[in-house]
């Protein structure tokens, strides 16, 4: 069984430097591979089917000759952005998904890398995090777990924050609690944000929560703000800042709220039926 456990991290100057040149470099790669398999495929754009030619796959050491900062970060971050961008595309050809959309420098930035010869170790005690090619980085270890470390990926959000989600594979808990041979049906709305009914006959009401509105409201003004500020000038900078915190506030409230109802949901009932509408784009409008 995997599972992923996300830690807030704390990285020095240093540390922070070689952060910010491998996202760097997995931005320029992913850009750079990206715009091959688009001029490929917007080539073969219109021709038959036995005169397109084959997608390429960019390899990260094929662009190090000619790129050769890509050399000093880590290979596997660029490995992993290599599969993530051949699965984008794939998924896109196939009609599953739209076009993976080019990176952009002051967006959220991560990469991924792998636990190889055991190069990922967290120390609970010292509350540390070894990462290949950085060494050890403080880590805010709220809570621990057991088992094999396979992967983490590092992430700077929009407000400056980093954080470790690092994927742990384990043996699953025995002695766990299953939920009763209840069944219940879920509809999603507009009134109420949902209307839970169970196999007894209970109706459950979930309103939406108020906060959202409010924070909302605050995000609007906060954005005209920014719309009035100078492009360029450090006041628009700090403006954005501040505008990015307020929607990571409003990610993270939601997060939260959707977790603790799934939960409650998943621990009370056998089974759960939901009605077959587009539920990411009800519970993101």
């Amino acid at each position: 069984m995997f599972k992923a456990y996300k830690y807030r991290i704390y990285p020095n100057k240093e540390q922070k430097e070689f952060l910010e040149k491998t996202f760097g470099c997995v931005r320029f790669y992913w850009n750079k591979a990206l715009e091959i398999k688009l001029s490929v495929f917007r080539e073969n754009t219109g021709k038959p089917r036995e005169e397109r030619k084959p997608i390429p796959e960019v390899l990260p050491a094929s662009l190090k000759k000619d790129y050769p900062f890509l050399k000093e970060v880590d290979s596997l971050a660029l490995a992993n952005a290599q599969l993530s961008l051949e699965k984008a595309f794939k998924e896109f050809l196939k009609g599953k998904k739209g076009m993976p959309k080019f990176k952009r420098k002051k967006a959220r930035q991560s990469y991924t890398t792998n636990n190889v010869s055991n190069s990922i170790r967290v120390d609970f005690e010292e509350g540390t995090i070894r990462l290949p090619k950085i060494g050890e980085v403080k880590v805010k270890l709220h809570r621990t777990f057991s088992g094999i470390v396979k992967s983490v990926t590092i992430e700077r959000t929009t407000t400056g924050k980093y954080f470790a989600s690092i994927l742990v594979e384990g043996q699953l808990q025995e002695n766990i609690q299953l939920p009763t041979d209840k069944i219940c049906g879920i509809d999603l709305g507009l009134k109420d944000f949902a209307v839970i009914v169970d196999s007894e006959g209970n109706i459950q009401k979930i309103s939406h929560p108020k906060w959202i509105t409010k924070i909302e409201k605050r995000i609007g003004r906060e954005q005209r703000k920014l719309s009035r500020k100078q492009e360029g000038s450090k006041n628009r900078e700090k403006q954005r800042i501040k505008l990015a915190r307020l929607h990571e506030k409003l990610r993270n409230q939601r997060e939260d709220f959707l977790h603790k109802l799934s939960k409650a949901i998943i621990s009370e009932n056998q089974a759960v039926v939901v009605e077959g509408l587009n539920v990411k784009g009800l519970l993101y409008n």
